[in-house]
């Protein structure tokens, strides 16, 4: 079982996300967001020893300087979650940085799109709104292909989690779920949910 925290703030929840042995830390690079990572803190990532966690850039169309002047280097994924093509992913693969690939699912149709990304790294199925937290529609969980490789996103949290979990989905990722205030995790409901998805692998 895997875990993905995104929105992340580098100064305030890395640490805690490395001790409790988060997967994925996702940092957002996107100028709407409220998550929005300042570039000048990105530096700030090479001061902690990330044991078995990986950092995860989330961009949106990212240009070939802004990945080489900013990720390479600083991040272990790139999360893509605009209209980037197959041979997009490879290009910026040959930069030598992994990829997570969002497909964005309103009905059953938008499932089979993953198949065009099958040289991601990491597919990721999320509702259609990257900023605002819709719950994707429990009727289509069931019908996602299963696997390490696939990620859900969209409204998962402490309460729902060992339901979708049943429903074969073994990698989660979340970011508002975790926020008592808009933009900052919670430490505590970060706590309460490793702990939920611990109980769930014994």
């Amino acid at each position: 079982m895997k875990v993905k925290i995104c929105g992340l703030n580098i100064t305030r929840d890395v640490q805690l996300c490395i001790d409790l042995k988060v997967n994925f830390l996702g940092f957002i690079f996107y100028k709407k967001s409220p998550r929005n990572i300042d570039l000048k803190d990105i530096a700030d990532l090479s001061k902690f020893k990330k044991g078995n966690s990986s950092f995860v850039a989330v961009t949106v169309n990212p240009t070939d300087n802004f990945i080489k002047k900013n990720l390479i280097d600083n991040f272990d994924y790139i999360q893509l979650h605009g209209s980037e093509t197959r041979e997009r992913v490879e290009e910026i693969q040959n930069m030598g940085i992994k990829i997570i690939k969002t497909i964005k699912i309103e009905k059953e149709e938008d499932i089979n799109k993953y198949k065009e990304f099958n040289n991601a790294d990491i597919i990721l199925f999320d509702t259609p709104s990257m900023e605002k937290s819709l719950e994707f529609p429990k009727s289509l969980i069931t019908k996602l292909p299963l696997g390490e490789k696939y990620a859900l996103a969209g409204s998962i949290s402490e309460n729902n989690v060992e339901n979708i979990n049943k429903l074969g989905v073994n990698f989660f990722d979340l970011s508002s779920s975790l926020e008592s205030e808009l933009g900052y995790k919670d430490h505590l409901k970060i706590k309460k949910f490793i702990n939920k998805i611990n109980g769930l692998k014994n």
